[in-house]
């Protein structure tokens, strides 16, 4: 998953800040207790409690909030604007947590607003899907009454149509899991989209009726319904789809629709009066109306929040971490306890060693003893934007358990030692190691505090700065001439699915691969498509657990050093601000405006 604290590094470097996370993961946490949260001195950040939901569950309306009251205008504040509203090309963290607002999709995360107990369920179908043939087929039927902003009627066949428009040559941004899963990794030449003129045959994507959807995949997806939360099933009215132009204003088949967007600078959503509670478990709508203050700059944007003045009052920002140079403030003023969000967000930072290069696995688990956790955390903002990790999986993912195999919350400034008689036993007590780092000042300072200690084991470091903008192109070539570099991946929903393959296939090395260390286990390649083809997702969780430990322990491919976690601070004239764990953001749905 991508995150927009990655999309907005361009910008921050063009401004002369430090750049807080790179490209398709980092990021940082939130309060699920409906009343806010934080401390003095950050605890950990809860991990959240996951399931798929019944039928029971995937009723409306939404779980009422403690205290809540209609009525009132909240005020989003965020540094940068939506590059895409449009469903479709929605994969960012920003764009994700604005698009439940006027997009509802086949399935969705349902958060009790008291206990922040997270469930998937169904949004627009009756319940989270039926499978059959094995996990191949699932069948999702939607609920009576679902309408557009215009008052027409939501059929199955919008839903198909949402679909067939992923195909098309315009909509690159999006996630491409239904698309390859119905049509294979080539989708793009089997199938144009819907402006031929062509559908996708009910052999594959069938409507039998107005109520009724059928996925027929090439192979067994247990994990469907998580890919059917994602904004792409999102239904799209073909009346009103003129294709890239859509993106600037999507019909809504929420509780909002757009009432004014200027790009870039403003977006404002009024009640749309055809949304219908009693069919959404999500979302309680209890604002009027959401106003969203586009290209804010930090840290202006934290010390309007912290001040609340005037309408800043009622402002929050659903995505953005506190600016850094306002965290000490933050943790240690009381007056900011109650209304302070701190948990983890999907993401994992990893130093990730070239497995082509550095070929001895006692080598690459030196490089786990000695590098120095603890400090770089701090360079992260301390523990508020990052508990010290020690697993290739995130705790937001189903099935996750705590793993330590190289005693790194022991001795998390690092065990020399430990690394010296590793390169001993190697017989390489000298080797050299080319690491390679994001070229800002914030990069610049960790990679220092990490040759440091590399240094003190026995390695010999040359760092080598990279421009930033083409940081992952760089490290994403399969014959690149570094050793280290630091990377990151987010979990696209709480399963291991979606981190293992993408991170971990060594059939998947080519140039652009996020398998930046270039693994190519026959054992982890093999589990990978066993575990893909269990149907059973509990069964399926553990084995992901225990493949991304096996990874760690036996090939110390990546040094995981940080979950990354979201802390930031909103209005005092807020309330039911609780989090969404699967996409790293507030969640919108349960936030209401005291009166």
């Amino acid at each position: 998953m991508r995150n927009s604290r990655a999309r907005l590094a361009a910008a921050v470097l063009a401004a002369g800040a430090l750049t807080l996370t790179a490209a398709c993961s980092s990021g940082g946490g939130g309060d699920t207790s409906g009343k806010g949260g934080g401390s003095a001195a950050p605890a950990k950040a809860p991990v959240p409690n996951y399931g798929v939901g019944t039928a029971a569950d995937s009723t409306g309306p939404a779980p009422a909030v403690p205290g809540a009251v209609k009525g009132g205008t909240v005020q989003s504040l965020d540094q940068a604007g939506f590059d895409y509203l449009d469903p479709a090309q929605q994969y960012v963290s920003d764009q994700l947590a604005v698009s439940t607002l006027y997009a509802r999709t086949l399935t969705g995360y349902k958060i009790d607003p008291t206990t922040g107990k997270t469930i998937l369920v169904g949004d627009l179908a009756t319940d989270a899907g039926k499978e059959s043939d094995g996990g191949k087929t699932w069948t999702y039927t939607l609920k009576d009454g679902l309408k557009y902003d215009d008052g027409t009627a939501i059929t199955s066949k919008d839903i198909k149509y949402s679909i067939e428009r992923l195909y098309a040559d315009f909509e690159t941004q999006g996630p491409q899991y239904i698309q390859s899963w119905l049509y294979g990794p080539d989708y793009r030449k089997l199938y144009k989209g819907p402006y031929t003129g062509q559908e996708i045959p009910a052999s594959i994507l069938d409507t039998p009726d107005d109520k009724t959807i059928v996925f027929h995949f090439k192979d067994a997806h247990a994990d469907a319904p998580y890919a059917m939360a994602m904004p792409v099933t999102a239904p799209v009215e073909k009346s009103k789809d003129d294709k890239a132009a859509y993106n600037n204003h999507p019909v809504s088949s929420g509780p909002y629709m757009i009432s004014s967007y200027k790009s870039g600078k403003s977006l404002v959503f009024k009640r749309n009066p055809y949304w219908d509670p009693k069919t959404d478990p999500i979302r309680t709508a209890y604002p009027d109306s959401w106003n969203f203050q586009l290209g804010i700059a930090d840290p202006g944007l934290t010390q309007r929040l912290m001040a609340g003045a005037g309408t800043d009052k009622n402002g929050i920002n659903l995505s953005g971490s506190a600016d850094p140079s306002q965290m000490s403030t933050l943790i240690s003023d009381a007056q900011y306890k109650s209304r302070t969000v701190n948990q983890y967000q999907p993401y994992v930072e990893t130093l990730d060693i070239n497995t082509k290069r550095i070929t001895d696995p006692k080598v690459r688990q030196a490089i786990a003893y000695a590098f120095p956790m603890s400090q770089v955390q701090q360079a992260f903002g301390g523990a508020a934007q990052g508990d010290l990790g020690t697993t290739l999986l995130s705790p937001t993912i189903a099935g996750w358990k705590k793993f330590d195999p190289f005693g790194k919350l022991t001795k998390p400034t690092g065990d020399i030692e430990k690394a010296k008689e590793l390169l001993k036993e190697a017989g390489q007590p000298h080797p050299k190691l080319v690491y390679a780092y994001a070229n800002t000042p914030k990069w610049q300072n960790v990679s220092l505090t990490v040759a440091n200690s590399l240094q003190k084991a026995g390695f010999q470091v040359v760092r080598k700065a990279i421009d930033p903008t083409s940081y992952y192109t760089v490290v994403g070539k399969v014959n690149n001439q570094y050793d280290l570099y630091r990377t990151g991946w987010g979990a696209d929903w709480p399963n291991g699915s979606t981190v293992i393959p993408p991170t971990m296939d060594g059939r998947n090395l080519a140039d652009g691969t996020n398998n930046y260390s270039f693994l190519n286990d026959d054992h982890i390649n093999s589990e990978i498509d066993r575990i893909k083809a269990e149907t059973d997702l509990t069964k399926q969780a553990a084995d992901w657990e225990a493949l991304s430990e096996y990874s760690l322990q036996h090939d110390t491919a990546q040094v995981p050093f940080l979950f990354d976690k979201f802390f930031n601070i909103y209005g005092s004239g807020l309330g039911g601000v609780t989090f969404n764990s699967v996409i790293g953001a507030i969640n919108a749905s349960t936030v209401f405006v005291k009166q």
